[in-house]
């Protein structure tokens, strides 16, 4: 794929994550509206029980508004919620290959300094290019995209729409408890693939064309 235009999310998962290796150039679209349940504030890591959803609450207000700008959608601080997903980070990974290796790195982004939503997410992302040390061109968009000129794959970021793909197995720290679990966080493989990430992303092969918008 050429230019692809995606939302930035909290920890992408695999398919997200897929398309942006098999691109030449990625567009983040920061003029959206906010909607709930959606990647842009969850992730979904393995662990014994099975997938467990990593929710980051955002502030709610009382406003005669039915749409809200995701780029002013604010984070709780109510609840730590960035302690409770460290936690469960560790929890799930801290028996797989590669937790060690990459976990101080990621640490800054379970601060309590977390604000504004969607530059949190712009910023892990840099961090995820950073620890896999992958040089990929990335911009922002400049209004809200109605006719974008390459693949428009911001429907990736539905976290409700059934995948029609069979991902590739990888072995997981919790694959003789619940089988594998695919689709995860990209967490999910950093931590089981290390440096291998990157090749597992490239090679998965994707009809990335059916969720063109």
């Amino acid at each position: 794929m050429d230019k692809i235009l995606l939302y930035p999310a909290y920890f992408p998962c695999v398919l997200q994550m897929a398309a942006i290796a098999q691109s030449n150039s990625v567009v983040f679209e920061i003029h959206d509206n906010y909607q709930k349940q959606t990647y842009r504030n969850r992730a979904y890591i393995a662990h014994s029980n099975g997938k467990l959803l990593l929710n980051v609450p955002v502030i709610k207000h009382n406003t005669e508004k039915t749409h809200r700008r995701t780029m002013d959608i604010q984070t709780s601080s109510d609840m730590d919620w960035h302690l409770h997903h460290y936690k469960s980070i560790e929890s799930a990974y801290r028996s797989s290959p590669f937790f060690e290796f990459y976990i101080d790195d990621l640490k800054p982004l379970f601060s309590s300094s977390i604000r504004n939503l969607q530059e949190h997410n712009l910023r892990l992302f840099d961090i995820l290019c950073e620890v896999l040390d992958w040089d990929i061109e990335t911009s922002t968009t400049t209004t809200y995209q109605t006719d974008f000129e390459g693949w428009d794959l911001r429907e990736l970021i539905n976290s409700k729409k059934k995948i029609k793909h069979s991902f590739t197995p990888y072995i997981q720290v919790f694959d003789e408890e619940n089988g594998f679990l695919p689709n995860l966080s990209i967490l999910d493989l950093l931590f089981n693939l290390g440096p291998n990430t990157l090749d597992y992303l490239k090679n998965e092969k994707i009809d990335f064309g059916s969720f063109v918008k």
